[in-house]
């Protein structure tokens, strides 16, 4: 087949600690039933059989390069060094424990080749898996026909990343020339999905693809269960990426969208002890609108650092016991 027909997609494969699951995401990627494939594994200096798993699928006939890092770089390092490195046309950012569907790629690429330059993402919907590889369910809930029971943003969804997580993140597949422009991923931040999101949403247009295509695995270390626990820095991403959507934003709604964002981060904050980081959310927020005086009632106690969120951190974390979904964000 012709290489403009099926443009070369780059797979970058970042990797720490998950000697577990890594057989099933390499299986995935080379089961496809797309043929034109490079594959980029980055071990993030994994202390496990990680990169003894990885060396069993090297194979002179697979497109398949291995970069070992000495040291743990960080997700979005990891995932940079791939990029400046992929010669792809479009680009797939996945985790060591996900799996991608057998048809993913070349049902994304078609429905990529028919969009206009200005599509940045496709997008689609996902099944949560647990670390047994147990279904727990969909990121969005679905039919008996399994396409999504309720509309899915799709186009311009600036608006929508900044009310609410929609985008399972794992499902994205990205245009590179549009990742090389953005600088890739900000190698300051602990997270890359929201801050991505925010700027490329700005600029360019999502695709929402309605079908099932990849398997999320939802495990107790994912990077989502963190957000409440105090120096993690999640939040403190959040603070940073908040900063970057007021510089973009471009209309009322949008800092209306944001500022209510803002107070969700403020909230949150309290619940993680980060006391002082709520104050600097205050702030920012008080550029946009009045807080209001349940918002200063929140950031009153956080500068008197009253530690009176335990009953709610018990909740959360027996919800998500109860649910099976460690890694889901609430």
């Amino acid at each position: 087949m012709k290489e403009k027909e099926n443009p070369l997609v780059t797979v970058i494969l970042t990797a720490y600690n998950q000697e577990k699951y890594i057989g099933d995401t390499l299986a995935s990627v080379f089961d496809q039933t797309y043929p034109n494939l490079e594959l980029i594994v980055i071990d993030n200096a994994s202390a496990d059989d990680t990169l003894a798993v990885i060396q069993t699928f090297k194979n002179p006939s697979r497109n398949f390069s291995l970069v070992k890092n000495r040291k743990n770089s960080g997700l979005c390092a990891a995932f940079n060094y791939g990029l400046s490195i992929a010669k792809g046309k479009y680009v797939i950012d996945l985790s060591g424990d996900d799996v991608l569907m057998p048809d993913r790629i070349e049902k994304q690429v078609a429905a990529f080749e028919l969009l206009p330059e200005n599509y940045a993402v496709i997008f689609s919907n996902a099944q949560y898996i647990d670390p047994a590889g147990k279904k727990l369910g969909n990121h969005y809930a679905v039919d008996a026909h399994g396409s999504a029971v309720r509309p899915i943003p799709s186009g311009d969804v600036y608006k929508n990343v900044l009310e609410r997580y929609f985008i399972c993140t794992p499902t994205m597949m990205m245009r590179t020339s549009t990742m090389l422009e953005l600088g890739g991923y900000d190698e300051t931040l602990t997270f890359e999905d929201f801050d991505f999101w925010v700027r490329s949403a700005a600029k360019f247009q999502y695709f929402y693809l309605d079908e099932i295509l990849t398997q999320k695995r939802i495990v107790p270390s994912s990077l989502s269960s963190m957000v409440y626990k105090k120096g993690s820095g999640m939040l403190a991403s959040y603070y940073a990426v908040c900063n970057k959507a007021y510089d973009l934003n471009r209309d009322q709604q949008e800092f209306d969208l944001l500022a209510a964002r803002i107070r969700t981060f403020i909230r949150k904050c309290w619940y993680a002890q980060e006391y002082e980081l709520a104050v600097r959310f205050r702030v920012l927020l008080n550029y946009i609108e009045n807080p209001g005086w349940q918002t200063e009632l929140v950031v009153l106690m956080c500068r008197l650092h009253l530690p009176v969120n335990f009953a709610y951190l018990f909740y959360i974390k027996n919800l998500k016991k109860a649910l099976g979904q460690e890694g889901f964000s609430f």
